[in-house]
């Protein structure tokens, strides 16, 4: 799928439009909800719910005590009773203690019930390293959640996407887990219409055409990945990128699509790489488009241990350069040899 189309308002930024289409939705739906700690007063941590209790009322936008393993089990009493709750967790990496409420009953409801009820929930979180905050601050652990069935996996990386993928997960009737870069929160605006048009879920963006190799990557790792295959294109090597966008279920058609045109290609993300996005990728590449490939499928990834603290986030962070052996490798391999660099 094609990236989304342009438009005539300001630049916002990621945690601008997060905050219009959450502002949006609460003014088209009475029914939709939002709280968690300081969503209300204080406009959230990342100030992305900034106004909307001033505008909407304590009782459209409630603040919420430190307590996720509550706010993940009211969302799914709210849900199940016809209201839309959007529940945030102020950083992934405090989301384990509300584990239980979003794995065994808000994913299982629409099965455990045969259909009579779904769980029309969004958890948002900020995810992602990059911030100089402490590693439960950095957590990229999207894989944990993409293993569950019944749950939707969404990260969007762009203002634009952030605000259209927003939309149509509040509009989902089955639970969504939102997860939002805040690595590229502020880093870049994007004029963005606020006209209420919502943007396809289970779909990827090809967010720049090419010919030799396929990028895949996500979040706030797209900006490197975009910058990796301008670098590449200096040197005459085109490179399709790709957003999945939403992580589960994967829209592996457009990968293969890219793959018929580039034969060779690169999973790019922050997680750690054992047991990453990447791994599944890599093999669903393998079990539905093995004879397209020239090449084995790379992973340029963080590393197997804990975030570190920040004199080394960039360290662990894949960067351009790391991206670029990556595709280099890739490109360079030639009967069983890889000639290129470890990426």
């Amino acid at each position: 799928m094609s990236t989304e189309s342009g438009n005539q308002e300001a630049g916002i930024t990621l945690v601008e439009a997060v905050t219009r289409a959450l502002a949006y939705e609460l003014d088209r739906d009475p029914q939709v909800v939002v709280f968690g700690q300081d969503v209300g007063a204080n406009g959230g941590v990342f100030r992305a719910t900034d106004g909307l209790q001033a505008r909407f009322g304590p009782e459209r936008v409630l603040d919420t005590p430190l307590a996720e393993n509550m706010i993940a089990g009211i969302a799914v009493g709210m849900a199940t009773q016809g209201l839309r709750p959007v529940a945030e967790f102020q950083f992934m990496g405090f989301i384990y203690p509300a584990l239980d409420h979003i794995l065994s009953h808000a994913a299982r409801m629409r099965n455990r019930t045969r259909g009579r009820l779904t769980c029309p929930i969004v958890y948002r979180a900020p995810y992602g390293g990059g911030i100089h905050a402490p590693e439960h601050h950095s957590e990229s652990t999207e894989a944990l959640f993409a293993h569950i069935p019944g749950l939707r996996v969404v990260v969007p990386s762009s203002p634009a996407r952030a605000y259209g993928l927003l939309l149509a997960a509040i509009r989902d009737p089955d639970p969504v887990l939102f997860l939002e870069p805040k690595r590229i929160y502020r880093a870049a605006k994007q004029t963005v219409a606020d006209d209420g048009e919502a943007l396809p879920l289970d779909c990827a963006f090809v967010l720049r055409e090419g010919r030799d190799i396929t990028l895949i990557a996500w979040g706030a790792s797209v900006k490197e990945t975009l910058a990796a295959a301008e670098q590449l294109s200096t040197e005459g090597i085109e490179a399709e990128v790709i957003d999945p966008a939403t992580l589960k279920p994967l829209d592996i058609h457009t990968i293969i699509d890219s793959l018929e045109k580039t034969h060779r290609c690169v999973v790019i993300h922050e997680a750690a790489r054992f047991a990453g996005l990447g791994a599944e990728i890599a093999a669903q590449i393998q079990e539905y488009a093995f004879d397209l490939l020239d090449a084995p499928v790379q992973r340029v990834t963080g590393y197997d241990t804990v975030m570190p603290y920040y004199q080394l986030e960039q360290i662990y962070l894949p960067g351009v350069e790391r991206i670029l052996a990556g595709a280099r490798a890739a490109l360079e391999y030639d009967g069983g040899q890889k000639t290129g660099g470890h990426a």
